[in-house]
């Protein structure tokens, strides 16, 4: 009668010290980052159509990006502003003008987006793109909306 008890007991000892340092070894994964799924995600930046995102980066203090105008005619750009998702704050700062900027067909413009709790290098930064301007020749103002995302440099 012992005998089975014993090997149940064995049997299940066996196996427990499997899982637990399997669950260890998960546990421990987890806690250094590694089965994060965000640091795999590609970073891009998209706006609408004939409106393109060049380059950008995000730092711990800052975002950049250069906006190029392919819609085949110049535009007036009005507005330009990112919404972070989470806790940073940012605000515009367009590079070499006060109210507005023109592109030209083809033309590109970097922006300076001052930002606040950016993180940590290496985390995920996310936020909405809004952009607002009149078309040369056009009395409307349009909107676009689009995304940018990317990791703190």
């Amino acid at each position: 009668m012992y005998r089975r008890a014993q090997a149940a007991m064995e049997f299940l000892m066996t196996y427990g010290w499997a899982i637990l340092v399997v669950l260890v070894a998960i546990g421990a994964l987890a806690y250094f980052g590694v089965l994060n799924p965000g640091k795999f995600l590609p970073s891009s930046c998209t706006i609408g159509p004939g409106l393109a995102c060049g380059e950008f980066k995000a730092t711990t203090s800052n975002v950049v990006i250069q906006l190029r105008n392919g819609l085949g005619k110049s535009i007036n750009l009005t507005g330009y502003s990112i919404s972070p998702v989470g806790t940073p704050t940012c605000t515009a700062n367009i590079t070499g003008a006060t109210d507005s900027v023109i592109l030209t067909d083809g033309a590109t413009a970097d922006f300076t987006f001052g930002c606040s709790s950016m993180g940590v290098v290496g985390d995920r930064f996310k936020a909405t793109q809004t952009i607002t301007y009149t078309a040369s020749g056009e009395t409307m103002t349009h909107t676009m909306t689009g995304d940018l995302t990317t990791k703190v440099e």
